[in-house]
């Protein structure tokens, strides 16, 4: 594995708690945040990127200070988050290069699509700890997956050259034509391979999908040896996603990266029932989080 340089591990620090676990909210989603605060497509269409840009300062000012990280767009948050000084001076920022959505090849693979313009350079720019770039990987089919690794291998490099933290995910998806019991019994071997994938490109930190089962995680913890890895929510309701976290944690993860279950039914076009429900509804459950993660590191834990 490719260890950490020293200014890669500085900003590992900035985004762990005082335990030395991850813990950082994730409010990068532009699409997925649109469905949310409007179930018409019409509606969604009217939601303006300075609407979101709303929406994801309101998380942050209320659920990402207790966090110590908050994860973003570069084009409906930054630089406002830091200009506006809206971000906590103490909590870490993550920038993601990803583009929403994907492309579709000629067979029905996703394609993973970047942000025009944004790369190491332009994230260090922004004012941010580090990036984080996510890719689709089916790992049973290598043809789904030549051109999303090549992406992922030149943006690894670029971050490595600028020396800046990278946190590397991604994401499975169900193929055409394959049963949903077909592919859910594939998640365990999708996501401990795509693990693989990405730690022999030189991959430093991991955001993967809750891999299944207790031993899928444990196998993730074994291949990647020093590299830490966190458990992204994927939306799952918040009791689901209390069971990952307490499978992944046990079982050698080093902490969450979570968004969807924290925000998802806290957020609407109504900013003042936003407010309230993020300050309440979602700092509790935030703080169930914790609470498991901080069982299983410690409160005297440093980061690896």
């Amino acid at each position: 594995m490719t260890p950490m340089t020293t200014a890669e591990r500085r900003g590992y620090h900035q985004i762990c708690d005082a335990s030395g676990a991850m813990m950082v909210i994730a409010c990068d989603q532009r699409g997925g945040m649109r469905t949310l605060l409007a179930t018409a497509p019409e509606e969604q269409a009217k939601i303006t990127n300075e609407t979101l840009g709303d929406t994801k300062c309101d998380i942050t000012r209320y659920l990402a200070s207790k966090a110590g990280c908050v994860l973003v767009d570069p084009i409906c948050a930054v630089p406002g988050l830091v200009d506006n000084d809206i971000l906590p001076r103490d909590t870490a920022l993550l920038i993601g290069i990803d583009a929403s959505g994907w492309d579709s090849s000629p067979e029905g693979y996703r394609i993973s699509k970047m942000v025009d313009g944004i790369d190491a350079r332009k994230v260090r720019e922004l004012g941010a700890t580090g990036g984080k770039i996510m890719v689709y990987l089916r790992m049973d089919t290598p043809a789904a997956n030549v051109q999303n690794l090549e992406t992922l291998r030149r943006s690894i490099e670029d971050f490595a050259a600028e020396d800046l933290l990278l946190v590397v995910e991604f994401l499975t998806y169900q193929l055409d034509g394959e049963s949903k019991e077909e592919y859910e019994s594939k998640i365990p071997s999708l996501i401990v391979e795509g693990s693989r994938a990405c730690l022999e490109l030189g991959s430093k930190v991991l955001k993967i999908p809750y891999p299944g089962t207790e031993e899928a995680c444990a196998e993730v913890t074994k291949i990647a040896g020093d590299v830490p890895w966190a458990v992204l929510s994927a939306g799952v309701d918040h009791k689901t996603f209390l069971g990952q976290v307490e499978a992944a944690m046990k079982n050698g993860a080093s902490g969450v990266i979570a968004g969807r279950s924290l925000w998802k039914d806290c957020i609407s076009l109504d900013r003042n029932a936003t407010k309230e429900k993020l300050s309440t509804i979602a700092v509790s459950r935030l703080g169930d989080i914790q609470a498991i993660v901080r069982r299983y590191r410690g409160a005297e834990g440093v980061a690896a």
